[in-house]
Formats: structure tokens, sequence, C-alpha cells
């Protein structure tokens, strides 16, 4: 195998493959990155057994061929080649190592046999649509931060994407829960994607999707079966196993009847609760929300640190409140809001509080309060 490429490419594909393998494996294989290399284009093939992600890139073939080598030393040289250098990988089957060489450097990896590479089976989707790559990033975004991290309920280590019904409507549905927080953003369905079985996509697999999903021209094809989904623009295919486990049923803690409402301005509403839980302790984040008629004061209360006070003008005319919410929570949720003010509804200071952006029912989300 012999071909030339253009730096800035196979750092793009080399850097894909190096952020999908195990750091720490027991299989050297699952290590390397399969480059493969015909016509006039290259194949990086990289992965951990439950994501598989495959970049190609256009590439100056002599020679075609396949070989595999360390993703994360390929991926480090490319890195420090300088920008604009036309790279030359050369493999000698006799020697068993691959020759990276730009300019005046050269490099000499060691590769292990293309043979001996695991390739993701390929599965029988049952749904096939495509989705603008803007439509996807909101969906995962917008649901991302409220994944779970306790191994324990694998069933939440991920994002359920579904098809539900919305208000006018069917719409593709992601939500993401950790107990304490829910995040439910809502799509227009997609056609073809009308009889797409639920799935839960793992916390990986929605990082490394992200990647895909800049340019807002871009559509993705999606393809998802019981046990598979996967995601392809013209250059990157990503495939993933899903979470096998059952999602439980979200709709049980949205809590529609809450009818106090608080209308604040987002940015004004996040840096306030940033600066006063400066102070707060450590381990409980704790900041209390003092609702009266269009005032809102947070505060945080620690007896070990300090105590911090702020005052927003809002929009609130119901009777007075008292509730107390994670910092960290309260952060992350106002940080999703892409428009001017935030609305939360709340009922009591021990129910679930449920925030909208604006008018915007397509996405919801949900804290639950805690002591203060």
């Amino acid at each position: 195998m012999k071909l030339s490429i253009e730096r800035a490419a196979l750092l793009k594909a080399a850097g894909q493959a190096q952020s999908v393998v195990e750091r720490r494996n027991t299989i050297p294989i699952l290590a390397n990155v399969l480059i493969e290399a015909e016509g006039d284009s290259a194949s990086f093939r990289a992965t951990d057994l439950d994501i598989e992600v495959v970049d190609r890139v256009p590439a100056q073939v002599e020679r075609a061929g396949a070989t595999t080598v360390p993703a994360v030393t390929l991926h480090e040289i490319v890195r420090k080649l300088p920008d604009g250098a036309l790279v030359q990988l050369t493999d000698d089957p006799s020697t068993g190592r691959l020759e990276v060489r730009a300019g005046r450097s050269t490099f000499s990896l060691a590769t292990l046999p293309k043979e001996d590479f695991p390739v993701m089976a390929s599965s029988e989707y049952e749904s096939n649509f495509s989705v603008p790559a803007g439509t996807l990033r909101r969906l995962f975004d917008k649901t991302r931060f409220a994944i779970s991290t306790e191994e324990t309920r694998y069933y939440l280590n991920g994002v359920y994407m579904h098809v539900a019904e919305g208000e006018d409507g069917k719409v593709l549905r992601c939500v993401a829960t950790d107990g304490h927080r829910l995040a439910r953003v809502d799509a227009p369905l997609p056609e073809g994607a009308e009889n797409m079985p639920g799935v839960i996509v793992p916390r990986k697999t929605v990082l490394e999707l992200r990647k895909l999903l800049d340019d807002d021209e871009a559509s993705l094809a999606v393809s998802v079966s019981e046990t598979k989904v996967r995601f392809a623009t013209p250059d990157i295919t990503l495939t993933s196993k899903v979470i096998d486990g059952t999602f439980p049923d979200y709709s049980r803690v949205i809590p529609y009847g809450n009818s106090r409402r608080l209308e604040v301005d987002a940015q004004e509403f996040a840096q306030a609760v940033d600066r006063v839980a400066t102070v707060s302790s450590e381990r409980s984040r704790a900041v209390k929300l003092t609702l009266d008629e269009d005032r809102l004061v947070l505060s945080v209360n620690a007896p070990d640190s300090g105590a911090a006070e702020e005052e927003l003008a809002v929009a609130y005319g119901d009777e007075r409140l008292e509730i107390g919410f994670n910092a960290k929570y309260l952060l992350e949720i106002a940080s999703q809001v892409d428009r001017e003010n935030a609305v939360f509804f709340f009922n009591s200071a021990g129910d679930p509080t449920l925030m909208r952006e604006g008018n915007d029912t397509s996405a919801i989300y949900v804290v639950m309060p805690m002591r203060v």
C-alpha cells in the first residue's frame, strides 16, 4: 500500500479514529486504525466493539492495499506535522511497518495484520431516513447534559431516541434523565421514520456523533434497528450498538399541573445563579429561590464558607414560594435556553419544577428540588 494524503484530511480522520479506540484495552488490535486505500480515496476504520467509525478521505493512491497502525500514535504524529504538508504512507508487509513521511520527517510504525481487525457485523435496519444536521444537533445537544453517569442504572446512560405523540401529531423525540433532572426535546418526524424502534443511544456515541453535526447544510442518513443505530454523512459512517435495556416511562415524572409561573431572562438568571453559587458548599451546591410579586431572590447560605444573595426583576404573580435546587442542575438547564426568556412552572417546594424556553413547547426540562 502506498498513498499520499493532505495533512488536514489525515488529521481529521486520525482524530476521529483515536477518539473511538479505547485507551486501555487488552486486545492490541483494538488500539489500531484500519487504513484501506483504493481508487482515489482512503478509509480509516476504528472500533471499540460497541462503536465503529469509518472516515473516507480523498487520497492519491499509488498502490492499493490495507494495514492497521496504532490510532493514537498516528494522530500524534500527524498533529505535529506542519500545516499544508503532504503526507506519504507506505506499507511494507515484509517488515511489518508503515512508513509515514512528510517533508524531511520520517516515522516507522509497527503494524498488525488487517485480517485481525474486527469489523462490526452489518445489521438489517428496520428504519432508514434522513435528518438535517442542525435538527439532530439540537435534539442531542439539549438532552445530553441529563444523561446519567451511574453505571448501575445503565439504561439511563444514553439518550432515548424514539417516535412519540406531540401536540400536533407524531414527532422524533430525544429524552435523557438521571433521576434528578430530565430533558425532552422534539423535532418534526422525518419521512420514513414512522416505524422506527425506540433506541437508547449510548453517551460515547452521542459525543462522537456531535463531531458530524457542525455543517448546517448537511443531512445525515440515519438507520435504526433494535440493536444498532447508524449515522452517515457522505464521508463518515458512525455505527453503534444501542443500550440493551428499557427506558423508564418518563412521562410520569413530567408535571403538567404546575400553576405558579415565573418568567425570567435566561442569561441574567444563569449568571446570577453562577455568582451566588460561588460560596455554596461543594457537596450540596444548594441555592434557594425565594419568589414574591415580580421579584426573585437567589440566596446561598453555607455556614463553613459564607453567604450570598442576589435579586432579579421577574414576571411572577403567584403567592410567595421558597424552593431549593442544586446550582449545577439549574445552570445546565438555563444554559439550554436559546430564546431570551426561561419560563418556570412550580407547584410546591417539594414537587418537580418544569422549565420551557419562552413559548416553545418542543423542548421541556424537569428538575427536582432539594431541601435548603
